[in-house]
Parts: C-alpha cells; structure tokens; sequence
C-alpha cells in the first residue's frame, strides 16, 4: 500500500478505503487501513511533501494501532501517535 502511496501521492493517489485523510482533531495524519481476524488495523501516517532533509517527498510511518470493527479506537493511542508527530517535527525523526 505505501509504495503506491508514494508512486502516485495525494491527491493523485485513490486509496479505495485502504488509504484515508483522517479528520478532526486527527487531521494532517493519514491512515492505512487493513482488515482481519475480526480487528481493524491502522498505521499512521504523515506526509512530507517538501521533505529536503529526507531525500524529498516522504511518508513518515508514525505507529499503529488495532482495533474490534465498528469500534472508535482508544484515545490513548491517538494522543500517543500524535506524541511522535511532535517529535518528528522537533527532531525530524522519532525517538520513541
């Protein structure tokens, strides 16, 4: 999934539900999305489109987390993820 993320970036890249923007107070991140074993399973994602420091354009792979279908995930896990973003943005890489 990430490689044909990165071969036709958004907004060219059509993800058919397994490559989603995520919204609200999550926005900014994005989400691969894979079912099985009855779970959802997510990685998130950023990314960084004018990405000098990292070779250019890139898809920083922040954490994942999994959860029962149909069910909102912990919020514990997004304010993790969103621990690593601020981190990635201090340091440009996550040290976590």
């Amino acid at each position: 999934m990430l490689d044909a993320v990165a071969e036709a970036p958004p907004p060219a890249f059509s993800g058919g539900g397994k490559w989603e923007a995520m919204h609200g107070d999550m926005a900014g991140f994005y989400e691969v999305r894979v079912q099985g074993g009855g779970m959802n399973h997510r990685l998130l994602c950023l990314l960084a489109r004018d990405a000098d420091d990292l070779g250019g354009p890139s898809i920083i792979c922040l954490g994942g987390l999994s959860k029962l279908r149909r069910e909102k995930a912990d919020p514990r896990d997004y304010r993790r993820i969103k621990g690593y973003r601020e981190e990635f943005e201090r340091h440009r890489r996550v040290l976590s």
